[in-house]
């Protein structure tokens, strides 16, 4: 087959691996893959070491004529069978460029939420008529995209997990006296942002409730928890002392390997990267019970679920594997043996390398 791929360009280096590792896998079975893509992408001197054909974009804009133009016309000289488009500025104008041409075009969609049939705009992206399929990061996600995509086309939706590989975690992980921490202490990771749907006031909710665990350190990660209302919710807490901002990092798989714990709060989620890097460094997850995660987290098998929005039950479980240390240990395992077997990278190339080759 030959793919033309517009991807997803990345803040850090592990933020895309696990997609475009895909598309190196599938240059490896012997399919012709082009990446279309700006110099500024997290991934690209990877795409180059493994020989892919690098076609630089000639704007970064969600609609540009300029692009939309450079799509068709490559679609055209190279008989592409397949465009597949993962980042909301590449999939419309992949989708326009596809227009008059016999590629199949295949959008991909990570996120639960924001695609509406009300809002015109999104008939020029996910929903734009040239779309012959999708491929959802998890079951949660095509439940809501499915029922929304144009009736003839509903049977080319459908999930493909993003996997990962052990091997790309065999790094030491950080000193954690570079976090200002220390092996001794029990050492809770929450990766996250200021959105409400990122639950992180009920992490602050936790922590609040774990005052009298001398040894416990929150490592907060993540953009804009400098500002109001977090600088007065973590002072709330009476644990200032205890909470370890470290703002954005790009070796969040680093750092959860030297965690005790991951948490995530979320009131919802696609499938979330942060708790697969997780599990693949052997740190077990406590996660709220948004569909993305109970997709990935098997209560007392390889974390634990909690309700969403109860910081209490978030604190318990904290507390309680603080005193465990055996049954993490055994978290620990079957973390790991949940990338080996049901989110395993081998499975996701061969799983879009069989949609693609249905497609056509």
């Amino acid at each position: 087959m030959k793919i033309l791929v517009i991807p997803n360009r990345g803040r850090s280096y592990h933020a895309v691996r696990p997609e475009a590792e895909c598309y190196i896998g599938l240059a490896k079975a012997g399919h012709d893959i082009t990446i279309m893509t700006c110099d500024t992408n997290a991934y690209i001197e990877e795409y180059k070491k493994a020989g892919l054909t690098i076609i630089p974009l000639r704007s970064l804009k969600k609609h540009s004529w300029a692009v939309i133009k450079q799509v068709h016309h490559y679609i055209k000289a190279n008989a592409i069978d397949i465009v597949y488009a993962t980042e909301s500025k590449g999939i419309p104008n992949a989708a326009f460029g596809c227009i008059g041409t016999k590629a199949k075009m295949i959008a991909y969609r990570g996120t639960t939420g924001g695609l509406y049939k009300s809002d015109i705009s999104n008939y020029l992206c996910m929903l734009h008529p040239r779309i012959d399929g999708a491929i959802c990061v998890s079951e949660a996600v095509t439940k809501y995209v499915k029922p929304k995509m144009r009736e003839v086309i509903q049977p080319n939706v459908i999930t493909i997990y993003k996997g990962h590989d052990l091997a790309w975690y065999q790094g030491d992980a950080v000193e954690l006296s570079s976090l200002h921490t220390q092996s001794g202490n029990f050492n809770v990771v929450c990766i996250g942002s200021p959105r409400s749907q990122k639950g992180m006031r009920y992490m602050l909710d936790a922590i609040k409730e774990l005052s009298d665990i001398d040894n416990i350190r929150l490592i907060l990660i993540g953009d804009n928890f400098d500002c109001e209302p977090y600088i007065s919710d973590i002072k709330a807490t009476g644990m200032n002392d205890k909470i370890i901002q470290t703002g954005f990092r790009s070796d969040v798989p680093q750092i959860a390997k030297a965690c005790d714990v991951l948490i995530l709060p979320s009131e919802r989620e696609g499938l979330p990267r942060v708790v697969l890097e997780s599990l693949a460094v052997g740190t077990p997850v406590i996660t709220s019970a948004n569909e993305g995660a109970m997709e990935i987290i098997e209560d007392k098998v390889n974390g634990y679920v909690v309700p969403i929005g109860e910081g209490e039950a978030i604190a318990e479980r904290i507390r309680f594997l603080s005193k465990n240390t055996e049954l993490l240990k055994q978290l620990s395992i079957h973390a790991q043996k949940t990338i080996t077997t049901k989110m395993s990278h081998k499975r996701t190339v061969q799983n879009m390398e069989n949609y693609f080759q249905a497609m056509l």
